[in-house]
């Protein structure tokens, strides 16, 4: 498949709580299937990467291109979840808005706790 979607496959699974057995009932596959994917004894079919990430609510160029276990994505990104979720009405400036709503927000709230 690509460089990082068996790491990220066993990684997202695990931060939503999934087993693969579940995964594997969902997906209509053995659970064989799963784990030989997260050891990267198999490649996953492209039919197969679209369900896994379609499952999991993230673009298939987030789950095949990028390593989600290092840096912000530690707790997995729940607002990109959002936005993936809303991918078909939300525009690139909606979402650069709803960010710098939610930082200037942050930064608010940062400042009432330190007067107090």
């Amino acid at each position: 498949m690509a460089r990082f979607f068996n790491k990220n496959l066993k990684f997202i699974r695990q931060q939503k709580g999934i087993s693969q057995q579940e995964m594997a009932d969902k997906l209509k596959l053995d659970r064989s299937t799963i784990s030989r994917w997260e050891n990267n004894d198999m490649d996953a079919t492209v039919e197969n990467a679209i369900q896994v990430a379609d499952m999991f609510n993230i673009s298939i160029a987030d789950l095949v291109g990028k390593d989600l276990t290092i840096g912000n994505n530690t707790h997995f990104d729940e607002l990109e979840l959002l936005f993936d979720k809303h991918k078909d009405i939300l525009t690139d400036d909606d979402k650069e808005y709803i960010k710098f709503i939610i930082e200037k927000r942050k930064k608010e709230i940062d400042k009432e706790l330190d007067k107090d």
